[in-house]
């Protein structure tokens, strides 16, 4: 009977060895690897931008993950990816963490997140050449009003919601859906205040008249869904970064 029961023992002191050693943490392995992989698209204006000559990187994404590759004591590796696979980027350990993306039920099923950080505001927008077409919601709803947006965006899913009675063009990235509102291919599109603003600074694109603001929504960090030692170093970090006024620099060297 003795031998039996250490027997067992053993079998399940082994069995809890071996399920901590599956389990190891991110954070473990980015210590150990000396590498902080971060999934961003670079397609995201202020938040992630690509440069493709040099194949380098800026944003507001970009200055708080090179912060917290900095505060870990590693190097940072950004991961290119699209909307489409970035959850299942994250998901298939491609990368550690993503840069900024919004908080969403459907992501929330098969990804973590971290504490959010930052809101956005979601608004359609048109060119000025047609801005006259369009007043409110409603009139964007309508046969014969185009409308684009970009696959596997969250603005994707508004835009067959809020829209169901125009015609959506869907386009893949790097291809984006306010491009082809410029090139007069669509006359509509929506997306966040944060990429609105940016874009209005730089083209004859213009909010609609009377739509209100929808969809207001925290964007965050997505992580593994089942690693809590990696989401709660993040989500400290976040508070502790807070504290000393880190974040309030980013959003204003980015105009959020």
């Amino acid at each position: 009977m003795k031998h039996i029961l250490t027997t067992a023992a053993a079998a399940v002191i082994g069995f809890g060895l071996a399920t901590g050693a599956m389990a190891q943490s991110a954070l473990n392995a980015i210590l150990d690897a000396g590498v902080l992989k971060v999934g961003t698209t670079g397609d995201w204006n202020p938040m992630s931008l690509r440069d493709p000559a040099t194949n380098s990187y800026k944003g507001f994404d970009i200055d708080v993950m090179t912060e917290l590759a900095k505060d870990l004591g590693v190097e940072v590796e950004f991961v290119p990816t699209d909307w489409k696979t970035l959850v299942n980027g994250v998901v298939a350990g491609n990368y550690d963490i993503t840069g900024s993306a919004s908080i969403s039920p459907a992501r929330m099923k098969v990804a973590g997140f971290s504490d959010s950080y930052l809101a956005v505001e979601i608004y359609p927008f048109t060119t000025e050449d047609k801005v006259e077409m369009f007043d409110g919601y409603e009139s964007i709803n309508q046969p014969g009003v185009k409308v684009a947006t970009t696959l596997g965006t969250t603005f994707e899913g508004f835009t067959k919601a809020w829209f169901p009675n125009a015609e959506i063009t869907v386009v893949e990235a790097p291809a984006r859906g306010f491009q082809e509102v410029i090139a007069g291919r669509a006359d509509v599109f929506v997306t966040s205040n944060i990429e609105g603003a940016t874009l209005t600074d730089k083209f004859p694109i213009v909010r609609v008249p009377g739509a209100e603001p929808r969809a207001p929504s925290p964007i965050a960090m997505l992580m593994p869904q089942d690693d809590q030692v990696w989401i709660n170093y993040v989500n400290n970090w976040i508070k502790v970064k807070e504290a000393e006024g880190f974040f309030d620099r980013v959003r204003a060297d980015w105009g959020l």
